[in-house]
């Protein structure tokens, strides 16, 4: 007779916030699928229970309805809040590994934080593969190491290392290539032109003015990079 009861209570409370506050529409859901919902919850609640098994004491079932209403809750409060969870779920990725990219919830901005060792990285995508760049304005151009432009698609067998470049090993010579697509965050790019390194040359790809150019703004303050789309 108390699984009823509590099972009851359950079912008139759910009521009760369907005709008062319209927590189904609140949810992205209709009044009916609500009320499914909540039926769910109390079947789930008369199995955590054991009811099939053995007779339950009110406080028994009262206690498995504060666990369940808890986890409906939670699930609410999940969905509801879904988009931001999902960029704070992101900024907190960028705080722990420099490199992963935090988008604004504008969506035209991206952030990156600064490395330990003093420079941005930056997660991007060439051609439909990972790649970690360097952000780099004193590079012309993107810079790809041989390893990332292999991955990328580039026909590494035609290429012509006849671009004379600067590096901190010296001069040397680079590849001439256009990037189809690069990715950083949400700006997506097409057809940028870059060089690629020769083998050996460059420990990482370089993100440079080729591709920064094209940004309407970009800007370093204390230990954040901004990519302005």
């Amino acid at each position: 007779m108390m699984l009823f009861i509590g099972m009851a209570l359950i079912v008139s409370v759910a009521l009760a916030l369907l005709i008062s506050a319209d927590v189904g529409a609140m949810i992205g859901l209709g009044q009916d699928q609500f009320g499914q919902l909540v039926i769910l919850v109390a079947v789930l609640v008369l199995v955590a229970g054991g009811s099939f098994g053995r007779r339950i004491r009110f406080n028994e079932m009262l206690s498995g309805a504060i666990l369940w209403v808890g986890i409906f809750a939670l699930a609410i409060f999940g969905y509801s809040f879904r988009t931001e969870l999902e960029q704070y779920g992101s900024r907190f990725l960028s705080e722990l590994n420099p490199g992963s990219a935090y988008v604004s919830e504008s969506g035209d901005v991206v952030r990156f934080r600064r490395s330990m060792g003093g420079s941005y990285l930056v997660a991007g995508d060439v051609n439909g593969s990972k790649v970690k760049f360097i952000f780099d304005t004193g590079a012309t151009s993107v810079v790809l190491t041989f390893e990332d432009a292999k991955r990328a698609g580039i026909d590494i067998e035609r290429l012509r290392y006849n671009v004379p470049v600067s590096t901190a090993n010296g001069e040397a010579k680079a590849a001439f290539a256009t990037l189809n697509r690069i990715t950083v965050g949400n700006i997506e790019r097409n057809n940028i032109p870059a060089f690629v390194a020769q083998d050996g040359l460059l420990d990482t790809s370089l993100l440079g003015m080729s591709f920064l150019e094209t940004l309407t703004s970009y800007t370093v303050s204390g230990d954040a990079l901004e990519l302005r789309d």
